[in-house]
């Protein structure tokens, strides 16, 4: 008899198969904290590990001891790293208590999404959400991959309701992961096989 902790899993990845059905765009949503980041990071290197070609940006928080201060992006391909908001940014649109930094916003997050169209087998972005959409070449580029037909993993801002995360929800080539405590140590690798499919079709 199976147990009840391999039924789920076999059913996570069943459900999960028959509803991607091999869609381009993959959009990672969860409650914060639930590990969109480092979920899209073990998708990256389980791709490369396959010897795919991987593009884009991915932002991680800026720790003091206990305190956030901000958040940093780097670029995948290169390694590149600037600041996205930081609570000591002196210029730029503020959020809370940070202020973006839309200087290397648009020459390391816009530009990696970018270069990436045409350098890389997949592109990822993390994440789509407030900060990232004041920047207008950040939006730029997300409307160029969208148009360019290549696969597309990205995190997007949870509960948010954007013209941008709206029309991304609404494509018919677009499929939305929910993220949960329950299935996000699975998902990595169900994630990878997907797109990994997909790649193999083009």
């Amino acid at each position: 008899m199976l147990s009840l902790r391999r039924v789920w899993i076999q059913g996570l990845k069943a459900v999960f198969t028959d509803v991607t059905m091999m869609k381009r765009l993959l959009l990672l949503a969860g409650p914060p904290r639930t590990g969109k980041t480092t979920i899209l990071q073990k998708v990256v290197e389980k791709l490369s590990g396959r010897g795919f070609r991987i593009g884009g940006m991915i932002s991680e928080e800026i720790h003091n001891e206990r305190t956030r201060l901000g958040f940093e992006i780097y670029d995948v391909s290169t390694g590149q790293r600037g600041i996205l908001a930081h609570v000591h940014q002196p210029v730029g649109p503020k959020l809370g208590k940070y202020r973006v930094n839309l200087q290397d916003l648009n020459s390391i997050g816009a530009r990696s999404i970018k270069d990436a169209i045409f350098k890389a087998d997949v592109v990822v972005v993390d994440e789509i959400g407030p900060m990232e959409l004041f920047s207008d070449e950040f939006k730029d580029a997300v409307e160029e991959v969208l148009a360019s037909q290549k696969p597309l993993i990205a995190t997007i801002h949870y509960r948010m309701k954007v013209p941008m995360i709206q029309k991304l929800k609404s494509r018919e080539d677009a499929h939305l992961v929910e993220i949960s405590l329950e299935n996000r140590d699975q998902l990595p690798t169900l994630i990878a096989e997907e797109v990994a499919k997909l790649l193999e079709m083009y």
